[in-house]
């Protein structure tokens, strides 16, 4: 080798030691993620569908039950093919693999009484979430992005659900630092900080030979999703980005940046589906949940209710439980367990089909101005929370 071969080598390696470092070793802004969510929302779309995660937790909980013989046999996809399984396996890989390369996978435990209200947590927001067709991503974050209705009462749900879960934290008698203490608590690093790093290399490698085992049986696209779920796993775990946080926080400290964040993030979202949409590039009707109104808001009302008891929502559930947190790992089996249940309780007794219509809103009001409603909702949201914040410290 040259020693100008040997230059190129070392500017080479210094660009990829950077590049890891800016990624792995800083934080990253809840702003740049709320751009990076709302971009890969849209490419997700044009690919196949847009992200979800109640879906996933459903298959995983039908495949569980009918393989355990603890539910009646039908025809169901195993985890590693359903679409929004794999979109969950690869949030769950990805966050784990930044968790480990950044250094921060820990087993966090929590008091027995704090491991129920995971649990219990879980169970609502998989009874909500099947109540309203769709979690606080594909019934609110997704569906608002599409110009469902049931998006926009979903919306008012989780705004009621969150007020009144956090005045039950508040009847309880855990004040604001104990929220934070038990979101963030942190027993003991489960394995060597020194070891973590090439732990997070190996799930790469394995990330990889998944998505190649995926090409090789045709199966590609499901190798497709697998990589986006890792990028959103990896994002919201550099960026601690929750929508638990975005819909509480305004009613426990005032704090109002998850909250503009996120409507930022719905915000770009939205001018992507539109145009998608309104150009026919994808079909107007894709996430038009039939849950408007009673469902979603019925739905997003229990959700709402249940992930302020679980201390995260349905996508921050995977990402937190990656990091070690035993709360969310036990609010991610009462989420699978309550929405593949109350699915087959609702088919059973014919009740699914009752809890609301389709509606776009463009077809009333044509896109533009269906469009501009929907940036306006999303501007009240934010311009709300930063007045909240500036004017009290939050409800209690």
């Amino acid at each position: 080798m040259t020693v100008e071969q040997a230059d190129h080598s070392m500017v080479s390696m210094s660009a990829v030691k950077d590049l890891f470092e800016a990624v792995f070793r800083r934080p990253l802004s809840v702003w740049s993620a709320a751009l990076l969510l709302g971009t890969l929302n849209i490419l997700l779309f044009a690919l196949e569908k847009p992200w979800t995660v109640s879906d996933g937790f459903r298959n995983w909980g039908d495949w569980v039950f009918q393989t355990s013989g603890l539910q009646s046999p039908s025809p169901i996809f195993p985890p590693w093919l359903y679409s929004g399984s794999v979109l969950n396996i690869g949030l769950l890989a990805g966050a784990l693999t930044s968790s480990l390369l950044s250094r921060q996978l820990a087993v966090r435990m929590a008091p027995p009484r704090e491991l129920g209200k995971g649990f219990a947590g879980g169970l609502l927001m998989g009874t909500g979430a099947v109540c309203a067709m769709g979690c606080n991503i594909g019934g609110f974050y997704s569906a608002i992005s599409a110009f469902s209705l049931s998006g926009l009462t979903m919306m008012v749900g989780l705004i009621v659900g969150a007020y009144l879960g956090s005045r039950y934290l508040r009847w309880e008698g855990i004040d604001r630092v104990q929220v934070g203490l038990a979101r963030n608590s942190c027993v003991t690093p489960s394995t060597s900080r020194t070891l973590q790093p090439w732990l997070g290399g190996a799930c790469l490698v394995l990330i990889a030979a998944a998505v190649m085992e995926y090409e090789n049986r045709d199966l590609g696209q499901r190798g497709v999703l697998l990589v986006f779920g890792a990028l959103l796993g990896i994002v919201l775990q550099r960026s601690r980005f929750c929508f638990e946080r975005a819909f509480c926080e305004p009613f426990l400290s005032g704090a109002s940046e998850m909250t503009r964040a996120a409507a930022l993030s719905l915000g770009v979202s939205a001018m992507g589906f539109a145009v998608l949409k309104s150009t026919d590039l994808r079909s107007v009707d894709t996430f038009v949940s039939p849950s408007f109104w009673q469902g979603s808001l019925a739905g997003g009302t229990i959700f709402g209710v249940g992930m302020a008891l679980a201390g995260g929502c349905a996508a921050s559930s995977i990402w937190r439980a990656a990091e070690g947190n035993v709360k969310l790992w036990c609010a991610v089996i009462g989420f699978a367990a309550a929405s593949s249940f109350t699915r087959h309780f609702l088919e059973q007794i014919g009740l699914l089909g009752f809890l609301g219509s389709s509606i776009l809103l463009p077809d009333f009001t044509g896109w533009p101005l269906a469009l501009a409603l929907t940036m306006a909702v999303l501007g009240a949201w934010y311009l709300s929370a930063a007045w909240n914040e500036k004017t009290r410290i939050g409800l209690w």
